[in-house]
């Protein structure tokens, strides 16, 4: 009966982090960075010991939470690239599902909560990047992306659309943001006649400012 409870018991810790991440997600959209841990546990539907045994503090629980929203975007991005023969529906296809895992939301979490130079989460960085990075650059190829815009210059987009708005009367506007991610989308097509103000905005560039 060991050798069969030991599985199991891993399997059950497996489970019980990944239900407390998840949650942890779902609070921090919600309520910020400080979202309290009661209700994550709550959420979750683990105790607060369990939650503890998994994440020693805060820190810990959000650094995880950043790993795994970032794991997901570039798994939507590689999914994109694989699945979608045309190039700008490829990252359209990116773009919506980038906006489905609220990063604008969650920018709070990489900003003064963990340290950004963390090796893992430099490397979890650098793989977006570079999945990102090839959207654009593989839709510009193609002569279907316009050639002025930068990888930088959609994420600030989508975040910006995903960021929640000051206020409870705004909270019901979610329902808007792929409409509004649509009209962002038409305007990047290279057929675009506008002429943009500034240049190129790279994920780089980001980065220096932040």
């Amino acid at each position: 009966m060991t050798t069969v409870a030991a599985p199991r018991r891993r399997a059950d810790a497996t489970r019980n982090r990944a239900l407390i991440v998840a949650a942890a997600r779902e609070a921090f959209v919600e309520y910020g960075a400080m979202a309290p841990l009661d209700e994550i546990a709550r959420r979750a539907g683990v105790g607060n010991a369990t939650l503890y045994r998994n994440f020693a503090d805060r820190r810990a629980l959000i650094h995880q939470v950043s790993l795994a929203v970032i794991d997901r975007i570039v798994a939507h991005a590689h999914a994109a690239t694989a699945e979608e023969p045309d190039s700008f529906a490829a990252l359209s296809r990116f773009v919506h599902a980038a906006a489905d895992e609220r990063i604008g939301a969650l920018c709070s979490l990489l900003s003064g909560t963990i340290d950004p130079n963390d090796p893992e989460l430099a490397d979890a960085r650098a793989e977006m990047k570079q999945a990102t990075d090839d959207l654009v650059l593989r839709a510009q190829a193609d002569g279907l992306l316009r050639a002025d815009i930068g990888a930088g210059d959609i994420v600030v987009a989508v975040s910006q659309l995903t960021r929640p708005l000051p206020g409870t009367a705004c909270l019901d506007l979610d329902r808007l943001v792929h409409r509004h991610l649509q009209l962002l989308l038409d305007g990047l097509r290279a057929a675009a006649p506008s002429t943009l103000p500034g240049c190129a905005v790279t994920l780089e560039d980001l980065t220096q400012r932040a």
